[in-house]
């Protein structure tokens, strides 16, 4: 239950201050959620991954579904040699994710055992 309740924490967090500071804004979180709530290693790093993983490939998701596959379609071109929109939405959370797993990982080493 402590770590959906991190999950759940680091999604809304990060959302809320995504709008206002930079997009490394995401490790910070996930680095202060994983302490407060005193996660396990492997428990900061899941939250912190799959908080931001639901919220940077949701988002993507729903950016790239609103305007047609447009703009995923042409980076996909310019970069990959084609690949499908999907897949870059699945590589956007995975990056975010990972950032912010690390930041949960440094957070639960901070606490005392």
């Amino acid at each position: 239950m402590k770590l959906v309740s991190a999950i759940i924490t680091v999604i809304i967090i990060s959302a809320i201050l995504e709008n206002f500071l930079p997009w490394w804004t995401i490790a910070p979180v996930a680095f202060i959620v994983s302490y407060l709530f005193k996660l396990k290693w492997y428990q900061a790093f899941l939250a912190g991954f799959l908080g931001l993983f639901i919220l940077w490939a949701g988002m993507s998701f729903f950016i790239d579904h609103s305007n047609e596959h447009i703009l995923s379609d042409k980076v996909s071109v310019l970069f990959f040699k084609s690949v499908k929109p999907m897949a870059l939405i699945i590589m956007t959370g995975v990056i975010g994710g990972l950032v912010a797993g690390f930041g949960g990982l440094a957070g639960s080493f901070l606490v005392k055992k």
